[in-house]
């Protein structure tokens, strides 16, 4: 039977053939690189935690499913227990499981799926009262080395309980313990933890401890609410926290004044160690007995030394009269010396005040007087020569620029009616009248003519003024 539709040899040489394999790795390849990083939310089926430590299970929503594989170094830092119907929020990346070709996605976290608004409340309230100085260390109170009653807020069936009484019959059995019962979880747990906390404050123990076991963060949020947190920071008795695994961190831990990991390690940093301080007592007690005894020592060494050093009284009778004797010498030498000082002091002021008589200070001032009037004359006799050669200086200075000699000369000084001098003839014009000033008079004069020209001689002047 004959083929209708013939392949061609050209058609065949282009034809590539994948085997399985390779089919798989491309497409695994190009998913992973598309889908390198992405968030899914879903509910938990089919889970499986096999020997390896690795989880697998199944993602599911109304309409669709897809495989999931969290390996064992990424799921141990997961903060939840995994169950099938849980909602949860993943990171990871999606890729192909080569050997079924089963499509899958690589889990790198996992979430409950209402974790991340729960989580964004809890930053925004830490910022909060951390801006509001809550969490400062400089307002946390000290823990007492060695405290004698504890107040317990938890819930009385709890874990924590069991193992924080443990710890302490252990440890510590005479530490007095009064638990305070509340619930740690659900609706009313708020309310009953804040009356909780008001009932321990009121017992005035040295300490109060809140604490309750692990969980998920839904279960651990009410210690995360507010009025929780300012109640802690607001109760005078130092408070520790220990809420939760090493892993779980609430806003009560941020306000308290200790946060301790586990409620066993709270209960350990609480109390001491019994057995540890019995042997500092008995070590503090051979160190007093030690002590006591040395003191003993010495104190009986030195009432040998004080017996040793007794005298007879009648020795110290003699000693105490030498000792008179002498410094009733040694006051007579301090008299005389100051006798002798006061003299000398005497003799000096009376010298001082001789020094000082009024007949010779008058006798000084006199002298002084006389000479300075001396010093006065001789100052009024050069001022005065000094004054005279100015005057004759500024006299023949004057003589110097005087015009009378000028006019003794036959010159003339011609002046305006108005009073300017004229020194110009061009400062003339014909029929003016003008005064002229000569040595020994004055005259009016009126212009009859004028003519521009040099000076002329005296034999060569023309008159031309009328009287």
């Amino acid at each position: 039977m004959s083929n209708r539709f013939p392949i061609s040899p050209d058609a065949t040489a282009e034809r590539q053939v994948l085997s399985v394999s390779q089919l798989n790795r491309q497409a695994r390849m190009t998913i992973e690189q598309r889908f390198n990083q992405i968030w899914v939310s879903g509910e938990l089926s089919s889970f499986a935690r096999p020997g390896s430590g690795h989880w697998y299970f199944t993602l599911k929503d109304n309409d669709a499913q897809v495989r999931c594989a969290m390996f064992a170094n990424a799921n141990r830092r997961a903060r939840m227990q995994p169950a099938n119907g849980q909602q949860v929020l993943l990171r990871g990346r999606v890729s192909l499981y080569e050997g079924r070709g089963e499509f899958q996605i690589i889990v790198a976290h996992m979430e409950p799926a209402g974790e991340g608004a729960l989580r964004a409340a809890f930053d925004a309230l830490k910022r909060q009262l951390n801006a509001e100085g809550l969490f400062e260390q400089q307002r946390k109170r000290p823990l007492p080395d060695l405290p004698r009653h504890v107040a317990v807020v938890t819930s009385p069936t709890g874990a924590a309980l069991k193992d924080v009484l443990s710890v302490w019959r252990r440890r510590f059995p005479a530490l007095a313990v009064t638990v305070v019962p509340t619930s740690v979880q659900g609706n009313e747990a708020e309310q009953e933890i804040l009356s909780a906390l008001g009932r321990a404050a009121a017992l005035q123990p040295d300490l109060i401890l809140l604490t309750r076991g692990g969980g998920s963060m839904e279960d651990l949020w009410v210690f995360n609410a507010e009025s929780i947190a300012r109640a802690i920071a607001d109760i005078e008795i130092p408070v520790v926290s220990a809420i939760g695994h090493e892993i779980d961190v609430s806003i009560s831990d941020f306000v308290a004044d200790l946060r301790a990991p586990t409620p066993s390690a709270a209960a350990e940093l609480i109390a001491p160690d019994g057995d540890e301080l019995a042997q500092v007592l008995l070590s503090q007690l051979h160190r007093l007995q030690m002590v006591l005894v040395a003191r003993l020592r010495e104190k009986r060494l030195s009432v040998q030394n004080v017996s040793l050093g007794l005298i007879n009284p009648a020795r110290y009778c003699e000693q105490a009269s030498q000792r008179l004797d002498e410094l009733v010498t040694r006051l007579s030498r301090a008299a005389t010396a100051s006798v002798e000082q006061r003299h000398m002091q005497t003799r000096g002021a009376a010298n001082r005040l001789n020094l000082q008589r009024p007949d010779r200070l008058l006798r000084g001032l006199d002298d002084k007087v006389g000479a300075a009037h001396r010093r006065l004359q001789q100052v009024m006799l050069r001022t005065l020569a000094q004054r005279e050669q100015r005057m004759v200086a500024s006299a023949r200075m004057l003589e110097s620029l005087s015009p009378l000699p000028t006019l003794a000369r036959g010159y003339t000084v011609l002046r305006d009616p108005m009073g300017p001098v004229i020194s110009q003839a061009a400062a003339l014009t014909v029929g003016q009248e003008i005064s002229g000033q000569m040595q020994d008079g004055r005259f009016t004069a009126k212009i009859l003519d004028t003519a521009p020209g040099k000076l002329l001689n005296d034999t060569q002047s023309q008159p031309t003024e009328e009287t």
